[in-house]
């Protein structure tokens, strides 16, 4: 069956592949366009499992919250000119939702899971066609209740905070006041909600720390063991109000925490409010980036 350029342009608009892959597709499926559409599609996942060993650490994070559902999403690339672009940041979006309506376990449960005639696998697949790079979804975390969410930065970071109490999650004063603080985990990054959240291994090691930095002050070295103590667990003090979202200053007013912020702002609305976990995600955080050495590249292709 003979095929001619508007075929081949035709078959680009419908996959986003190279012309020469779409001729050639053509070619191989004697003109028969759902044909050239299986084998670019078979082609792609042959291509995608050859490069899913590339390092995937640009990418956008989507934090959504609608009905009492709220979630925070990583979906990865290779490059930040995929991540910026708007089918990327669609994609990412639709998983976000997906995670949202269907409550996967995990990654793998919701790659299998459909919206429409598709998996998740498949959409991830299916922009991979265009882009041809590996593209990931990494982690995602999803809450149930009074949930606020906020994307700083065009997606770099995504937080996502749960409240418990008696105030409706669909007044504006909430969502501000959970916005607010949500901003603060934003840019403060606190490790945990509050004291007791803090593992008791880790205060131990803080305190080891401590002590063999003070062992090493010359100015310390003869204080009384009593006198160190006290100075050990002030230090600890200041871990919690560094650490500790609860006990952080807060940064739209130094002078209260931000636990006080949510009691005075629950006060004021003649509610109760209560935060009860929050998650921080940062795109590309804790993966490797492969750095290239162009010069080298280019000296080993000369010899």
């Amino acid at each position: 069956m003979a095929f001619t350029a508007k075929d081949v342009q035709a078959l680009r608009e419908k996959t986003g592949c190279g012309m020469m892959d779409c001729k050639k597709a053509l070619t191989e499926c004697n003109g028969d366009m759902d044909a050239a559409v299986d084998f670019l599609r078979e082609k792609g996942l042959a291509s995608q499992a050859k490069k899913a060993s590339r390092v995937a650490a640009e990418g956008t994070v989507c934090a959504i919250s609608e009905n009492g559902v709220g979630v925070v999403v990583e979906l990865n690339a290779e490059t930040d000119f995929v991540a910026g672009g708007d089918e990327f940041k669609e994609l990412a979006l639709k998983v976000a939702k997906v995670i949202a309506k269907q409550n996967p376990a995990d990654v793998d449960a919701l790659l299998a899971c459909k919206e429409g005639d598709q998996t998740v696998e498949e959409m991830v697949q299916e922009l991979f066609l265009k882009v041809r790079e590996n593209i990931k979804i990494r982690r995602f975390v999803r809450y149930e209740g009074k949930v606020v969410t906020y994307v700083h930065a065009g997606g770099k970071i995504g937080v996502m905070v749960n409240f418990d109490g008696d105030i409706d999650a669909e007044s504006a004063d909430f969502i501000t006041m959970g916005k607010n603080v949500a901003m603060q985990i934003a840019a403060m990054s606190p490790a945990y909600l509050d004291e007791a959240s803090v593992p008791a291994e880790v205060i131990e090691k803080e305190k080891e720390i401590l002590i063999a930095q003070m062992k090493e002050d010359p100015k310390m070295a003869n204080k009384p063991e009593q006198v160190l103590g006290k100075i050990v667990e002030g230090k600890i003090g200041k871990y919690y109000k560094e650490n500790c979202l609860v006990e952080q200053a807060f940064v739209m007013n130094g002078d209260i925490t931000v636990g006080k912020y949510v009691a005075d702002t629950a006060k004021e609305l003649g509610c109760d409010i209560k935060l009860v976990s929050f998650v921080r995600m940062e795109k590309g955080e804790g993966i490797e980036k492969r750095v290239d050495d162009f010069a080298a590249e280019v000296a080993s292709m000369i010899k």
